[in-house]
């Protein structure tokens, strides 16, 4: 899979007149053998892509409930390989993006890390922690393989560098809603529609936002402002509570709320 497989998607949700839904889990949260059966019903109930967070023993931009899940992943032996046998073996008909750090990657092999996440049919790669411009040879690497080169938008990130950042992504942009680390909050950003128009100014890509979105009723809000809306750390405790049902309900929840918003 490769880049026209999130392009493809992009076009299906626009066509539709809606915004789209992108869920986030910790693989191997809460087991292991959780993760094939999590992907499968998070595309049953209605996710149009879904970012797959690769476990990290260092994870800086997450918040306290997706640190949690990836330690608890790391404990039971999740590992770059086994998170990408699993998505092999969950065969989803929707992109698969994988958000990560530059380590597990260098870790992995950079090379052998791109052509072995295009062979088990990831579509996107997302990495947290690989500001615009900080290494450029990687960079050209990645936005040269198969899988599209999505990158974070902070609200903070100048226009210089923004428009550095957008040169050579592809798939879509993944705008934080706000500053900090990953975590579910009360409300919205009051200047949110701003940061959305301001991206938008600069790039062609669809614009997701996340950070901060954990209710239906902020999916919806979301929704009318952005093109996509990605839900995590939510999604992450509904696992951790309920099991892969408890997270099937509130994505089932998640995506009527992103359909009805328009």
């Amino acid at each position: 899979m490769s880049d026209h497989a999130i392009a493809g998607r992009w076009r299906a949700v626009q066509q539709q007149g809606r915004a789209a839904l992108i869920p986030y889990f910790t693989a191997g949260f809460p087991t292991p053998a959780d993760t094939v059966a999590a992907l499968q019903s998070l595309e049953a109930a209605g996710a149009d892509i879904v970012e797959v967070g690769v476990p990290f023993s260092d994870p800086l931009a997450d918040g306290v409930t997706i640190q949690r899940s990836t330690q608890a992943a790391l404990e039971q032996g999740m590992s770059v390989g086994r998170v990408l046998e699993q998505v092999q073996r969950a065969a989803l008909r929707i992109p698969v993006v994988l958000m990560t750090y530059v380590n597990p990657v260098f870790s992995y092999g950079t090379e052998r890390f791109l052509a072995d996440a295009a062979a088990a049919g990831v579509s996107g790669l997302l990495l947290t922690d690989l500001p615009a411009g900080a290494d450029p040879a990687l960079e050209r690497q990645v936005a040269e393989s198969d899988l599209a080169f999505i990158r974070l938008i902070a609200p903070t990130t100048p226009d210089e560098r923004l428009a550095l950042a957008v040169r050579n992504a592809s798939g879509f942009l993944y705008l934080i809603s706000r500053l900090g680390v990953t975590g579910a909050q009360d409300g919205l950003p009051a200047d949110l529609e701003t940061q959305v128009a301001r991206v938008r100014a600069r790039s062609t890509l669809p614009v997701a936002v996340g950070f901060g979105i954990g209710t239906p009723a902020q999916a919806r809000a979301t929704a009318r402002l952005a093109d996509g809306v990605v839900v995590g750390s939510a999604l992450v405790e509904a696992l951790g509570k309920g099991g892969v049902a408890g997270a099937e309900r509130l994505v089932r929840e998640l995506a009527t709320a992103v359909r009805g918003a328009r």
